[in-house]
C-alpha cells in the first residue's frame, strides 16, 4: 500500500505528521475494507481485481498490506521537512519527492527528484527488525486472549501437513496450496475476530479448496459449521475467488 501526499508549493513541517497519521490508519485496513474502498472509488463497471489484472498483467494478491510505503510529493522541501523525512526514513518506508516543471517550445518536461534515494529506503526497511504482519505467537496469543486459544492451536496442529505453506498476516493465519503454479490461499483462521461465544473465525476459498484436497462441493458443505455463510466478495469476483466464512 502507498500513500502519497500531493502539495503543489512548499511544504510546511507539519505535513510529514499527516502522512504518518494517513500511514497509521492504512496500516489496519483489512483485505476486504480495501477492495471496499477500490470499489466506491473505480464504480460499478469495474473491480480491484479487474483494475489490478488490467493495470499489471497478474492476478491480485490475496493477501494485501502487509507493508506500506509513504511519499511526500511537493514542488519545494523546507529545510525542517528534509530532516524530518532524513530521519524517519531510518525507521520506516518515507520519502520526499520534489518535481519540476519545464516548457520549451512546443514540448512539456516535468523532471522528478527523491530525497533520499529509493533503494537505500528499501535497504533501510530490511534491515530494521519491524515487520507489519504478526508472528505465528502472536496469533497464538490473541486466540487465548480470546478465549479461543486450545481449539485454534488444535486446528493449527491438526492442518499442518495438509497444505504447502502456512502464512501470518496482518490479522490471520493462512494456509496456502500451490495450484497451477501459484500459491494460493485456500483456508484461514482469525483469531482477532474471534470470541468464546462465537467461536475461532475461519475462512475458506471453495473452489480451490475443493481442487486441492479433490472432493465434491456438497461434500465440503456437509462438513463445515451449518450456519456459515458464503463470503461478501466485490462484485464481479471470480469463481475462484468466492468462499465461505463462520466460527468453529
Amino acid at each position: 500500500m502507498v500513500v502519497v501526499e500531493l502539495k503543489r508549493d512548499k511544504t510546511p513541517r507539519d505535513i510529514v505528521a499527516q502522512v504518518l497519521d494517513y500511514a497509521s490508519w492504512v496500516k489496519n485496513l483489512s483485505h476486504d475494507r480495501i477492495r471496499e474502498i477500490a470499489g466506491e472509488r473505480l464504480g460499478e463497471n469495474s473491480s480491484l481485481e479487474e483494475a489490478f489484472q488490467k493495470k499489471f498483467g497478474t492476478e491480485l494478491p490475496d493477501i494485501l498490506n502487509q507493508d506500506h510505503r509513504m511519499f511526500i510529493v511537493s514542488s519545494k522541501l523546507d529545510s525542517s521537512t528534509e530532516r524530518i523525512v532524513n530521519y524517519l526514513s531510518d525507521y520506516s518506508r518515507i520519502n520526499a519527492v520534489t518535481f519540476s516543471y519545464f516548457k520549451k517550445h512546443d514540448k512539456e518536461y516535468l523532471a522528478r527528484v527523491f530525497l533520499v534515494e529509493p533503494g537505500l529506503v528499501d535497504v533501510k526497511s530490511r534491515s530494521l527488525k519491524k515487520r507489519s504482519y504478526l508472528t505465528q505467537e502472536e496469533l497464538k496469543e490473541i486466540a487465548d486472549t480470546n478465549g479461543v486459544g486450545e481449539l485454534y492451536s488444535k486446528l493449527v496442529d491438526g492442518l499442518r501437513d495438509f497444505f504447502d505453506e502456512r502464512h501470518p498476516t496482518t490479522s490471520s493465519l493462512a494456509f496456502q496450496g500451490i495450484q497451477e503454479g501459484k500459491r494460493n490461499t485456500i483456508f484461514s483462521l482469525i483469531p482477532g475476530e474471534s470470541d468464546a461465544n462465537a467461536g475461532l473465525k475461519f475462512q475458506l476459498w471453495i473452489n480451490r479448496f475443493c481442487k486441492y484436497f479433490n472432493v465434491e462441493r456438497q461434500k465440503l458443505d456437509s462438513l463445515l459449521p451449518a450456519d456459515k455463510v458464503e463470503k461478501p466478495f466485490w462484485r464481479s469476483t471470480t469463481p475462484d475467488q468466492s468462499g465461505y466464512e463462520g466460527f468453529f
